[in-house]
This record gives structure tokens, C-alpha cells and sequence, in this order.
């Protein structure tokens, strides 16, 4: 988070940047990473979380994840006591006034809906739900979205067609 807040210090102290137009973008964990950065960060106009989940224990205590439970249970419980409290779930409903556009795959099997829509459950408005006939990578019209968005937030310019 603090290389996260260091890059929007840059990005400010530039002359050709303009900070009324800076917005986040992630993709899959650094999504996910957006969620916690969108809590904490008031410079942002705008962010986009890509099929993004809740952080590691939403993402490692679900059903059918096995990650932990090979640990000793000491060892899970440790690991649950130190990264509980920085949950990026947990930050997510101070990202307002930050606009959000959330992204999800209905056949994501890295990011299930049923993790996803309990972020999208937790993001305060103002905020865009889109989901896609799509996995993890999503697909085209994700990206087309996106930018789309993106323009309306914070003036990125429209894709073109090639040619």
C-alpha cells in the first residue's frame, strides 16, 4: 500500500499529470489489492477492480480451497490472526466517494461469483457492476467497457478502431 501511495505522490508531483484525473486499475490480485488501496486513498477519481476478490482469507477459507489445510492448525490460525485485520474486504466500504467499476466472469473458476458478489456486496456507491459470459481473462467487451467507463470518469480517450 505504501508503494501504491508513493506512486500517486509521484504521479501528483508531475507537471504534465493532471491529479483530478488519476484512477486505479487492477487486474485479478492486483484487483484485489485495489480493493484495500481504494479505502485508504483519497486522491483517486476513479477505480476499476478486475476480477477481484476479497483478499487472500476470502479467497483461501472458501469451499473446496486447500491451500491452508495442509498447515498445521497453529500455523493456520497464526496466518489468520495476521492477515484478518488487513483484509482488503474490510476497506472497501471507505472507498466512497471513489466511483468503482467491478468486472467479474460468470465462469471465473479463480474468482467463483459467489466471492465476487460478496465484494460487490460490500463496495459502497458509487458503483458499476458488470459481469461477462467470460473466465478470469474475461474478454472483449470487458476491455471495451472499461475504457468506456474510464472516459466518463476521468476522460481517457475512447478506443479506435485499427486502421
Amino acid at each position: 500500500m505504501k508503494d501504491l501511495h508513493r506512486a500517486v505522490d509521484v504521479l501528483r508531483a508531475r507537471p504534465n499529470v493532471d491529479a483530478a484525473r488519476i484512477a486505479y486499475l487492477g487486474f485479478s490480485y492486483g484487483g484485489t489489492m485495489g480493493v484495500q488501496f481504494v479505502g485508504i486513498e483519497r486522491r483517486l477519481k476513479a477505480a476499476v477492480l478486475v476480477v477481484a476478490d476479497g483478499g487472500l482469507v476470502s479467497h483461501e477459507t472458501g469451499p473446496g480451497d486447500v491451500l491452508l489445510a495442509g498447515l498445521p492448525c497453529a500455523t493456520r490460525v497464526a496466518w489468520l490472526r495476521a492477515m484478518t485485520p488487513i483484509e482488503p474486504i474490510r476497506f472497501i466500504p471507505h472507498a466512497s466517494p471513489t466511483p468503482l467499476l467491478l468486472q467479474n466472469g460468470r465462469t471465473d473458476t479463480l474468482v467463483p461469483a459467489a466471492d465476487a458478489k460478496v465484494l460487490h456486496n460490500a463496495a459502497p456507491a458509487p458503483k458499476t457492476i458488470r459481469w461477462y459470459d467470460a473466465g478470469h481473462g474475461l474478454n472483449q467487451q470487458a476491455l471495451v467497457d472499461r475504457h468506456e467507463w474510464l472516459h466518463g470518469q476521468i476522460g481517457l480517450d475512447l478506443l479506435r478502431p485499427p486502421g
